[in-house]
């Protein structure tokens, strides 16, 4: 086995040994920031969400130019349903990240 197929194992996720609804940080990942096995309904999904190096406001943000992010950011969110499912990605950047 060459030394990128073991790298590419070794970092591949199994999604039966995730718990299920708990997101986790991905360093290594080079674009998104989480991933968590959404669980709903007796279905199983792996979702990968949140911008690698980006911090979200967090959940009481205290300067005003974080509250300022957190309130553009719902903003251009605001046009889609208001209860998204666990299966989305955006639900779990709503909950983790804003």
């Amino acid at each position: 086995m060459s030394k990128a197929k073991k790298a590419a194992s070794a970092a591949k996720l199994h999604k039966d040994k995730m718990a299920c609804n708990k997101p986790q940080k991905t360093p290594s990942h080079k674009t998104k920031s989480h991933v968590v096995k959404a669980c709903e309904k007796g279905k199983e999904k792996i979702v990968r969400f949140g911008q690698q190096g980006v911090k979200g406001a967090g959940k009481n943000p205290k300067s005003a130019k974080d509250k300022a992010r957190k309130k553009s950011y719902y903003a251009r969110h605001d046009g889609q349903d208001s209860n998204p499912d666990k299966m989305s990605a955006r639900y779990w950047s709503h909950r983790v990240k804003w």
